[in-house]
């Protein structure tokens, strides 16, 4: 039998009610969209040279069968969250994980270059509704504030494990098995979704959310996809005058999708989650500029590994999964200390370790791996810090009405940031290698290290790693100043935030108030359905 209540809390004291094993239980099944979601980023590096000569794709199908995934989940983002918010975000989580796996099982048995593009544009939008799902769930189940800050943080250090585990996964995999079988390993975990979802974790929906906003929708895919897609061939092409249109069009779209927010009363992205103090506007911006230095670091590191050190791919897919041992114990480690020490300071102390990861990378020469993997690790761990402290604080300011919205947003400015990062960071770092190659290079040579490497003249292949590593220690350099400007910046932004994350009271130590209380003054509690057992 299925039954109705409410979530309330008192204003005036914390809630009591902590999650036990059954919470703790759905939160396990809610990692395995996540996990998925975030491997299917990675999962086709070592898979393409089979697809190559099965499918025979062009160039542009090879780019967009790789690139489509990411397009279609960074578009869908926020409309999947406000949607999940009215309908329920347990029927979203559902109706996603049946899409994704759907996806999956076309993908493996993809007969052509068009199918495979096809399917794995159905898996992007899979993927928009399970991440979003995943992240307000797990708001909506844990009320005490330590529990959410601990789920968060375990969330958090999945997401970033799970873009190293899918292309160590892929090689493993491809080593005894066809190309296919790496869309198949979604199915199993889809197909437990559907089973335990509806027996552990709860629904939640707004009980009011208004009247949706279609227009809103191709509005925000308009806002999105150009600038991601043109600060995306920024990074792998330099700079062009066709990718900065692209990004000017999605500046434009994106002032009147902004434009239409404000305007509106029932909007895609509610107001009420930019409410007094500024805290959810202030996460977004930081978790911004953590996606930023995360990709940034990663799009040299990968390079560094396979194309300097000249490692297989797979070689160079399992020594990137060290840093990850390091990253792990980072969010659990930060939140901690933030119980008992005001988080500004927590945050800001993960942008400076971030930071030093950076130095560490700018301090590596040709023959680093230890250097570089140091970097990685501390890079990652600075990060993983800051995205799990502001992550939990801008899920805690939003109305629990609006936690799909929320996590929505918090994940889009992750995208953008993860593009802007390897845009930004890339172009400098390709501006030198390319001022450091002789002109008398060919011209792939002088284009990217890969196309030297690919070549048989040594020496020029010598002097094409040391000109990477030049631009690496540039873009690092570069790195480390937006680091530092984000510490003094999360100092400044969340200086009113206490030790719990949540404002603190002028003259006075921050009091406990429940996660609903966090959020706008008067927002209607969402509705809670228990399962039916």
């Amino acid at each position: 039998m299925t039954n109705s209540t409410s979530t309330t809390a008192s204003t005036t004291g914390g809630d009591s009610r902590r999650a036990g094993r059954r919470e703790w239980i759905a939160f396990v099944v809610l990692l395995l969209p996540l996990l998925l979601v975030s491997m299917d980023v990675s999962v086709l590096y070592f898979a393409l040279p089979s697809i190559s000569r099965e499918l025979h794709p062009s160039a542009t199908q090879q780019l967009w069968i790789i690139d489509v995934y990411a397009f279609a989940l960074a578009g869908l983002l926020i409309t999947m969250g406000s949607l999940g918010d009215r309908i329920g975000r347990r029927r979203l989580l559902l109706f996603g994980a049946a899409a994704f796996g759907i996806a999956s099982v076309t993908a493996a048995y993809a007969t052509s270059a068009e199918m495979l593009i096809a399917s794995r544009a159905l898996l992007g939008v899979g993927g928009a509704t399970l991440m979003p799902s995943t992240m307000g769930l797990v708001r909506n189940m844990f009320h005490d504030e330590k529990q959410r800050g601990q789920a968060i943080g375990i969330w958090s250090g999945a997401m970033a494990g799970g873009i190293a585990l899918g292309s160590v996964l892929s090689g493993v995999m491809l080593e005894h098995l066809w190309w296919g079988s790496v869309f198949l390993i979604n199915v199993p975990a889809m197909v437990l979704l559907l089973v335990l979802t509806p027996v552990l974790v709860p629904e939640f929906k707004d009980p009011a959310p208004g009247k949706f906003d279609v227009l809103s929708v191709p509005l925000s895919m308009g806002a999105v996809l150009p600038v991601v897609y043109g600060l995306k061939e920024f990074a792998a092409d330099g700079f062009a005058p066709s990718y900065a249109a692209s990004v000017a069009v999605g500046v434009v779209v994106g002032a009147v999708f902004v434009r239409r927010q404000m305007t509106r009363r029932s909007a895609l992205i509610s107001r009420e989650l930019f409410g007094p103090g500024g805290r959810f506007g202030a996460a977004i911006s930081l978790n911004t500029i953590a996606a930023f230095a995360m990709m940034g670091s990663a799009y040299f590191t990968t390079q560094y590994l396979q194309s300097v050190l000249g490692m297989s791919t797979m070689r160079a897919a399992l020594w990137s999964v060290a840093p990850s041992l390091a990253v792990g114990a980072a969010a659990p480690t930060a939140y901690a200390v933030a119980r008992k020490v005001n988080r500004a300071y927590v945050v800001a102390a993960g942008f400076v370790l971030a930071a030093a990861g950076y130095v560490l990378l700018a301090l590596s020469g040709t023959d680093s791996l230890w250097m570089v993997l140091a970097g990685a690790a501390v890079i990652g761990s600075g990060i993983v810090t800051v995205m799990a402290l502001v992550s939990d604080m801008g899920l805690a300011a939003a109305p629990v009405a609006k936690a799909g919205s929320a996590a929505s947003l918090l994940e889009t400015g992750q995208e953008f940031g993860g593009a802007l990062g390897m845009a930004v960071l890339g172009s400098i770092g390709t501006a030198v290698y390319r001022a450091d190659m002789p002109a008398t290079a060919p011209a792939t040579a002088r284009q990217t290290l890969g196309g030297a490497v690919a070549g048989t003249d040594h020496g020029l292949t010598t002097l094409a790693r040391e000109a990477f590593v030049h631009g690496m220690q540039y873009a690092s350099l570069a790195g480390t100043l937006v680091l530092m400007a984000a510490a003094v910046l999360a100092a400044g932004m969340l200086r009113g935030v206490g030790a719990a994350g949540i404002p603190t009271p002028a003259g006075g130590d921050a009091q406990e108030t429940a996660p609903e209380a966090a959020g706008e003054p008067g927002a209607t509690p969402a509705r809670l359905t228990e399962p039916a057992v």
